[in-house]
């Protein structure tokens, strides 16, 4: 007899869970565009290329212009968060305040103005010869290592000043994504 009714609330309990997801089904109705919701439709799409193609090339210069402004804006104001939710979660200390300043000077990206003399133009890019080619792109090199060392000084400096816990708290948070920008990173091939 026991065992009866426990099968019979099992039963009543599983139609339960089967009725709620139906109508959670039906409520969404249906699914929103892209992956965020708020992709264009085609037809949407379509028009915005079609306005940009009507646009003379320094209109389109300026609005490409406007454009980066703006993502570079986003990617800083990203990056500022990251770096406020990692010194909130180090609970760092007075003390360890000027060495955590540092670091995050290092950290910062070169701005355009910084970089003004990495980008040529269509003609010059065009005109070296392959072993110019090739000297640019070791000094370019050099300067990326030079920028790379002054960030792991920075980081020595700050992981002596920190911690064991905060070692910890900033190891776990630094690993880095996994895979770059894509989920599931490369192929089976490429694991090992």
């Amino acid at each position: 007899m026991n065992t009866v009714r426990k099968n019979i609330v099992i039963v009543l309990t599983a139609f339960g869970i089967a009725g709620a997801s139906l109508g959670v089904q039906a409520q969404t109705g249906a699914p929103a565009e892209g992956r965020h919701g708020h992709a264009m439709s085609k037809e949407e799409r379509q028009a915005k290329r079609a306005e940009f193609q009507a646009l003379s090339p320094e209109q389109r210069q300026a609005k490409m212009a406007e454009f980066r402004a703006k993502r570079t804006e986003m990617r800083a104001e990203r990056h500022a968060a990251r770096q406020a939710k990692l010194a909130e979660s180090l609970k760092l200390t007075p003390a360890q305040q000027p060495v955590w300043q540092a670091f995050v000077a290092s950290m910062t990206p070169p701005q355009k103005g910084e970089r003004a003399g990495q980008r040529l133009g269509k003609e010059q890019r065009a005109a070296p010869t392959a072993p110019q080619r090739l000297e640019r792109r070791i000094a370019m090199q050099k300067q990326r290592t030079a920028r790379m060392e002054a960030r792991l000084s920075a980081l020595n400096s700050l992981y002596a000043a920190l911690t064991p816990e905060q070692r910890k708290v900033f190891d776990e948070q630094k690993q880095g994504r996994r895979g770059g920008r894509h989920h599931g990173g490369h192929g089976k091939m490429m694991r090992g």
